[in-house]
């Protein structure tokens, strides 16, 4: 199993966040969503938005690393479902290029964000993951301890397409 090293997102991994998030959305949503959609997903467009994130920390950002390269990323911060308590936490993002899937470096970042989330105040933390997408369901049900939120599914549009969503939640120790 290799050894990841997590560590705050830095401006300079930007791009880097930018290319596995449209790799691993590409890879991941294959079939589940549109191509076009996938196709309109660039680097470009991702790049900006992480930028800012990771200049404002908006959401807080780790990285996972292997040999000083950037292989995957968490973001998390409070909740932003509407009505929850300051103490929710939320992991707002989380990949991991394709080659390291199911390494270990996914854990790896979930123990950062955890961490990070304790040191803000949160006692939950909670994961909106497509229903379909039964590897992400995997890894956040049986290696990262999250429980199903049943009464929390919704329908999000990713084109012409809709599906569905489920919040998933656990403690934060």
């Amino acid at each position: 199993m290799p050894s990841y090293l997590v560590r705050p997102a830095a401006p300079r991994d930007a791009k880097a966040i930018a290319e596995i998030h449209v790799a691993t959305w590409q890879a991941a949503y294959q079939g589940l969503i549109p191509d076009e959609v996938l196709k309109a997903m660039t680097v470009e467009k991702r790049l900006a938005y992480w930028k800012e994130a990771i200049e404002y920390s908006d959401p807080q950002i780790l990285v996972a690393t292997e040999n000083d390269k950037v292989i995957g990323f968490v973001g998390f911060d409070r909740s932003r479902d509407a009505g929850t308590k300051s103490n929710v936490g939320e992991i707002w993002a989380l990949y991991i290029t394709p080659a390291h899937w199911r390494k270990g470096a996914g854990l790896a970042l979930w123990d950062g964000a955890r961490d990070g989330l304790r040191e803000e105040g949160c006692t939950q933390v909670t994961a909106w993951v497509l229903l379909a997408n039964a590897p992400a369901l995997a890894f956040f049900e049986h290696a990262a301890g999250f429980k199903r939120d049943m009464p929390s599914l919704k329908t999000t549009a990713f084109g012409p397409v809709r599906l569905e969503e489920l919040r998933l939640r656990r403690t934060a120790d």
